[in-house]
C-alpha cells in the first residue's frame, strides 16, 4: 500500500542525499500514519540550507492526537510534526498572539509532496492569511515584553563586575529579547532565531552594528555598554520601570501574580 501512495507523491528538485532523505522519511510517515497531506518545509527545501539544516515534514491526519518525531534518515536530521486540522487551526492565534508565526510559516511556504484531502490546501490558504496580518503587539503586552528585557539587561549590569559568566548568559538574553520586541513594535514577526540579526541590520544598519559590536566586545564593560546601547534604541529602557498590567480576569482555580 505504501508503494502505491509513494507513487501519487510529488518529490521537489533536490541534491541526492535530501533527496533521498526526504523519501525515506515520508515512506516512514506512511508506515506510522494516514496521513491527509504531507508538506515538506525549511532550509533544505528552500535551497538554502547549511551542513548541518534538517528536513521538516508537516503532516496532517484524521485521528485526534499529535505527534513530534526527530530522526535521522540518509545522514539527514528530520523533524516530523503530525496534527489533526483542529490542532492546526488552534496554533495559528495563539502563535500570532506569541509573533512567533512557525505554523503558519511552515505549512505556507513549504511543497506539498503529498495530497489527498481538501483540508490541505485550506490550511494553507489559512496559513498565507495569517502571515498576512500585521503584527500588533498591544500596550499591557508591548509593556510586558518591554520590562522583561529591560530587567534582565538591569540583572547583567549588577554582575557585570561580580560573575562575568552569569552577566554574559542575561545580557545575551536581554538584547535577544530588545531585538524581538523592536521587530513587533515595527508591525512584523518574529524572525526565525537564525534570522534575527539579518533582519534587524536590514531594518536598521546602525542597529545591527551595535548587536554585532556587542558580540565582539573585547571587555565585558564594552558588552555592558553595547547592550545598554541597544536597550536605549529598542526598549528605551535600562532597568526598573514603573508600569500597571491593569485588571487581568482569572478564574478562582487560578493563582498566581501577574507576568
Amino acid at each position: 500500500m505504501n508503494d502505491v501512495l509513494l507513487a501519487q507523491c510529488r518529490w521537489p528538485s533536490l541534491p541526492a542525499r535530501s533527496g533521498a532523505a526526504l523519501r525515506s522519511a515520508v515512506a516512514f510517515v506512511l508506515s506510522e500514519t494516514e496521513p491527509l497531506g504531507i508538506i515538506a518545509t525549511g532550509t533544505v527545501i528552500r535551497g538554502d540550507a547549511h551542513p548541518a539544516s534538517d528536513i521538516d515534514l508537516y503532516v496532517l491526519h484524521e485521528p485526534l492526537y499529535r505527534r513530534r518525531i526527530q530522526r535521522f534518515f540518509h545522514g539527514v536530521p528530520t523533524e516530523i510534526f503530525i496534527n489533526p486540522p483542529q490542532a492546526v487551526r488552534s496554533y495559528f492565534p495563539s502563535e500570532h498572539a506569541s509573533g512567533r508565526r512557525i505554523t503558519a510559516h511552515m505549512l505556507a511556504t513549504g511543497v506539498v509532496v503529498f495530497d489527498r484531502d481538501p483540508a490541505v490546501e485550506q490550511l494553507r490558504a489559512e496559513s498565507r492569511d495569517w502571515l498576512a496580518r500585521p503584527e500588533v503587539l498591544s500596550g499591557r503586552d508591548a509593556e510586558q515584553v518591554r520590562y522583561a528585557a529591560a530587567t534582565h539587561l538591569e540583572d547583567g549590569a549588577d554582575l557585570t563586575a561580580i560573575d562575568d559568566t552569569a552577566a554574559a548568559l542575561i545580557l545575551a538574553r536581554a538584547v535577544t529579547q530588545m531585538l524581538e520586541y523592536w521587530i513587533r513594535a515595527r508591525g512584523r514577526p518574529i524572525p526565525r532565531a537564525k534570522a534575527l540579526v539579518a533582519e534587524v541590520t536590514a531594518l536598521d544598519p546602525r542597529l545591527g552594528r551595535l548587536v554585532s559590536q556587542f558580540v565582539t566586545a573585547s571587555s565585558a564593560a564594552d558588552r555592558l555598554k553595547f547592550a545598554q546601547h541597544i536597550g536605549d534604541c529598542t526598549v528605551q529602557a535600562r532597568g526598573f520601570f514603573e508600569w500597571d498590567s491593569g485588571p487581568d480576569p482569572v478564574s478562582e482555580s487560578a493563582s498566581g501574580h501577574p507576568r
